[in-house]
């Protein structure tokens, strides 16, 4: 049979369509005063949105097949992200076979080297990876985790992130991620504030549940240190990205400073195999937790999974909907995922890029049994008005 060739590249933005999950509005538990490392800055401590972090926008990328089927991904890029797509990327794609994803990656991420190797520029090279993976599906009839190897589980398993790990655990959740709300420059007082309404959330849940804690690169050695140890004796389970994401130097020590049993991990706002094997080899962190809308997409993902796997390192993808869960359902290092809490109470379970995606699944129970639609599974929301800056 002969291989169907990618046709053409189209790169759209949707302003607060979806994939840039911050941008919930005002009155969202995800802005309310989560520490950053802008906190420093009284002006812009209330909200990350007040610094910039939703300015982007989404990127979404369409590869249409020379058949007429179509491939399409999302992440957060924006119009920046489609001028990359369209105006750079698009000569390594337009006209060469579906299946030619490993020279596909290789010469996107060689042509950027020299203005990306992290960043939006992986963000862009992610979106157009996982678009390649749905299109490819969707020409051989196979959801991506089967193309992947196949599921080595029946169900996925769940903790959520939120502001009411309380809630979570009625809805069947394994687990609850908080959000730090108070950083270093809010001193002892913010640190008493974070510390005693952890104790208050343990008390509901009771000694077994798990209890997280993401501190968004806003904390120093210090400051990790002490917070760390103090919610250890709440039965805290690990401490997330509590540092800035390239100073792994200060991660190492950090996770030697703690006690064995509380984890730390991070990787969040890393990128590329390169980027981990520095996680893992100096010894930064318990378990990675790659985006795979933002680490380099699903091709490189499988790379960074196979360096973590040969360490015994658990892989726990940051939350990215059906993105992860094709991944996580086919590998064993990789047994449970991360789940966003997307309603603005953190009290019910609703799609985490609802109204971008449509049949988008999502945990009953805290778990789930994927779909096997070919592809990643879910279809672009027609009534969701893209735009196309860059047209080439």
């Amino acid at each position: 049979m002969t291989p169907r060739t990618i046709r053409s590249v189209r790169a759209h933005t949707a302003q607060g369509g979806g994939a840039d999950y911050h941008d919930q509005g005002d009155d969202h538990w995800i802005d309310d005063h989560i520490a950053t490392p802008m906190a420093k800055y009284p002006d812009y401590r209330q909200s990350r949105r007040s610094f910039g972090l939703s300015v982007l926008g989404t990127l979404v990328v369409e590869l249409e097949a020379d058949d007429g089927t179509t491939g399409f991904a999302v992440t957060t890029a924006g119009e920046p992200g489609a001028f990359i797509a369209e105006r750079h990327l698009a000569r390594f794609l337009e006209g060469a076979p579906v299946q030619e994803v490993e020279r596909i990656w290789d010469q996107m991420y060689s042509a950027t080297l020299f203005y990306g190797r992290k960043g939006l520029v992986l963000n862009v090279i992610s979106a157009v990876d996982l678009a390649l993976w749905d299109l490819l599906g969707k020409l051989r009839d196979e959801p991506v985790y089967a193309l992947l190897g196949g599921a080595v589980r029946d169900e996925l398993v769940f903790y959520a992130t939120g502001s009411r790990p309380d809630l979570a655990q009625q809805l069947g959740f394994i687990g609850g991620k908080m959000p730090l709300q108070h950083g270093p420059a809010e001193g002892s007082e913010g640190m008493a504030k974070t510390i005693a309404r952890f104790a208050s959330v343990r008390e509901r849940v009771g000694p077994d549940f798990w209890l997280m804690l993401d501190c968004w690169m806003s904390l120093d050695l210090d400051y990790a240190t002490r917070l760390g140890r103090a919610l250890h004796e709440h039965g805290l389970r690990w401490i997330e990205e509590a540092l800035p994401p390239d100073d792994y130097w200060s991660y190492a020590e950090l996770r030697k400073r703690l006690p064995a049993e509380l984890l730390v991990t991070t990787g969040e706002h890393e990128a590329t195999r390169w980027g981990f094997r520095m996680l893992l080899e100096m010894g930064c962190c318990d378990f990675i937790q790659p985006d795979v809308n933002w680490c380099g997409g699903m091709t490189e993902l499988m790379k960074i999974s196979a360096l973590a796997d040969s360490r015994g390192a658990l892989v726990i993808p940051h939350g990215s909907s059906v993105y992860s869960y094709h991944f996580a359902i086919t590998r064993h290092n990789s047994p449970f995922c991360e789940f966003l809490m997307m309603h603005p109470e953190a009290s019910e379970v609703v799609p985490m890029f609802s109204p971008l995606l449509l049949d988008e699944p999502v945990p009953v129970g805290g778990r789930m049994k994927l779909p096997d639609r070919p592809g990643f599974g879910v279809r672009l929301n027609p009534e969701v008005p893209l735009v196309r800056p860059y047209q080439h």
